[in-house]
């Protein structure tokens, strides 16, 4: 704890340095020396005010579930770590690579939306309408930040261990900006909670974060599936106490996905890579050997959604060594019964739309 601090503490300079310029291009946004565009249709921003590990994936995933049989829907990325530039939009056969892993995801959960990619929202936007002028609404997945587009409906994700409250600037901490940015969303998501919550730790945090009387603060935790086959997503398995899991990762907090496996299996050996690790031969090669190295009778591997996406690229080789891997599928669920209030506050932004 105290190296920590100590740490925190000569990082701080730097932190000030980062905080005064996105102090003074947020300025330029107020004042109107840099403008922000507005589009002729609703446009849902998700992000965060930290970096990574919020959940912003399973929560786009929860408005698309919600929204893609009433509206023609797009979603807009900037496909962090593809080998690509400039705008694209996502088909079938793109891989990680040409458009990250998130927009894959999207593309092939959900193949009846439109998919896109673009460094630049403010001219992928446009783009996505002209391509196709049906479309009824944009989510923009990870834009928090990017003030060059104003959504209509701003929704900020903060994790239930890891508050915004609590944080401090890059790279002392974890904030991309001032705790203050909090003040532009519309909605506060609290996520990644435990499954059973109280009204008291509800009302402790509610309390930290101190909503303004335009927001309104919501609780979610994830609700885990059965896990599916890598190869045949139709084939299904269910975890039990008899079952040695080798839990292999590159998400940005594992701990979520850990405590609710601990509950499920008998053992979890993790192999764990950074946020969005773009996998090569060998690291495919040391998770093979991990897994034949493993004596467990019942043995196999997990990994999230995400993970898969980079991982498909060498779906030959773990195929070929007979590597058994399943997909753990994570939805969004709200907690004190408020999913439907949430639906009805996003609708309400819908119908209330007006150019």
């Amino acid at each position: 704890m105290f190296r920590k601090f100590v740490i925190r503490l000569l990082l701080s300079p730097f932190s000030l340095i980062y905080g005064t310029v996105i102090s003074i291009i947020n300025m330029f946004y107020q004042i109107g020396l840099l403008k922000a565009s507005r589009f002729s249709i609703p446009v849902i921003g998700v992000g965060n005010l930290s970096i990574g590990g919020a959940g912003k994936t399973p929560h786009i995933e929860y408005l698309i579930e919600m929204l893609k049989d009433y509206l023609d829907l797009a979603t807009l990325s900037r496909g962090y770590k593809r080998q690509t530039q400039g705008f694209r939009f996502v088909t079938n056969e793109d891989t990680a690579l040409t458009s990250g892993d998130e927009p894959l995801q999207y593309r092939r959960k959900y193949p009846d939306i439109i998919v896109a990619v673009g460094e630049s929202r403010a001219y992928a936007i446009p783009q996505i309408l002209q391509r196709y002028p049906t479309i009824q609404a944009i989510l923009l997945d990870d834009a928090f930040q990017h003030r060059a587009v104003e959504p209509g409906l701003n929704i900020l994700l903060t994790a239930y261990d890891a508050l915004f409250t609590d944080d401090y600037l890059l790279p002392a901490g974890r904030l991309r900006e001032w705790r203050s940015g909090y003040e532009r969303a519309n909605i506060i998501i609290v996520s990644k909670c435990p499954r059973t919550m109280t009204d008291t730790e509800k009302i402790k945090i509610v309390n930290k974060i101190k909503p303004k009387s335009y927001q309104q603060v919501y609780f979610s935790y994830y609700e885990y599936g059965y896990p599916y086959s890598f190869y045949q997503s139709n084939q299904r398995i269910s975890l039990d106490k008899e079952l040695d899991v080798i839990l292999l990762s590159a998400i940005a907090n594992t701990d979520y996905l850990y405590n609710y496996l601990d509950k499920e299996v008998k053992t979890i050996h993790e192999i764990e890579y950074a946020d969005h690790h773009v996998f090569d031969k060998h690291d495919i090669e040391k998770i093979i050997k991990v897994y034949n190295n493993n004596e467990s009778k019942r043995k196999l591997i997990i990994t999230t959604e995400k993970d898969a996406m980079r991982l498909e690229m060498h779906k030959e080789q773990f195929q070929k060594n007979n590597i058994p891997i399943f997909i753990l599928p994570a939805k969004v669920a709200f907690h004190f019964d408020e999913g439907e209030k949430f639906q009805a506050e996003v609708k309400k932004y819908l119908l209330d739309f007006r150019v």
